[in-house]
Parts: structure tokens; C-alpha cells; sequence
């Protein structure tokens, strides 16, 4: 029965966010622990149960950063397969703005400090980077790419 159980359950990816933050051309990522050393990412996480990818996105941005995230857009959808853990992420990268530092604010377990990066930096550390992901938002975000939040509706 328990082979049955297995083979019946549908295989899901893991919903994330990320918030895409320019100011003076440096971005806002996290250095954090991961279990190949420490990497760089945006602030980003997992979708909770009964959240919107909006609030989401802004909770992840403060417990990371100790910065208030506002979205102005969506940058794009991201779907990646990890090649450490077989696991397949599809990440709503959301492009805004950050104010309201509360430097007094405790950080998400794991991560170490935010830090402020140009994007030169960035690519000249592309291997310290968490996932490929991280480069590609900034590159599309460079690019210009960009959608309206309405285009996604939360039922």
C-alpha cells in the first residue's frame, strides 16, 4: 500500500518569490548559509499557505533584509530545476522598491547580512551566486523586461 500511496502522489515544484531592487545601479541582495557555502541571492523565499505572491514577496523582503519591499511590477516567471537536489523551483520575480530600514530587526535564520551590489560585481562572482537565477533576473531586469501586476490575479 505504501508503493500505491507513492506512486499516486503528484509531483509539485516549490513556489518562491524574489524582489528585484535597483538604487543607483547597485542591487539589494542577501548573503546567506547554504550547504555549498555562503552565496548571494535576492531576498526571496517560499509561497505560504493562504498568502499572495505579493505578500509573499514583501514578508520575505523584510524578514531577509529588514527592508519594507514595494512591488511595482513583475520581472518574470523563473522555472529552474536545482542540480544539487532535484528539486524544480518556479519563481515570481517581483521588481520594486525598498524603505522603512528597521536595522534593530532580527534576520531569517541563515542569512547572513543585506548587501548592496553593482551588477559588474555581481558577474564577477556569478559562481558565489545562490542559483543561476539570480543573474538572469538582474540581466532581464537590465534588459528592460518587465509586466504589470495585474497579471497575475490571486482568486
Amino acid at each position: 500500500m505504501h508503493q500505491a500511496l507513492q506512486q499516486t502522489r503528484q509531483w509539485m515544484p516549490h513556489a518562491t518569490v524574489a524582489a528585484i531592487v535597483e538604487d543607483n545601479g547597485k542591487f539589494l541582495l542577501v548573503e546567506e548559509i547554504t550547504d555549498r557555502g555562503n552565496r548571494f541571492n535576492q531576498p526571496a523565499g517560499h509561497l505560504e499557505d493562504n498568502e499572495t505572491l505579493i505578500e509573499a514577496v514583501i514578508r520575505e523582503t523584510l524578514e531577509e533584509t529588514a527592508y519594507t519591499f514595494k512591488p511595482t511590477s513583475l520581472l518574470g516567471i523563473y522555472h529552474w530545476k536545482h542540480e544539487h537536489n532535484d528539486t524544480t523551483y518556479l519563481r515570481f520575480a517581483y521588481i520594486g522598491n525598498v524603505s522603512n530600514y528597521q536595522p534593530n530587526l532580527a534576520l531569517d535564520e541563515g542569512i547572513i547580512r543585506a548587501v548592496w551590489m553593482c551588477v559588474d560585481e555581481m558577474r564577477s562572482k556569478a559562481a558565489l551566486m545562490r542559483s543561476p537565477q539570480v543573474l538572469t533576473c538582474i540581466e532581464d531586469y537590465l534588459d528592460g523586461k518587465e509586466f504589470p501586476l495585474s497579471v497575475i490575479t490571486h482568486l
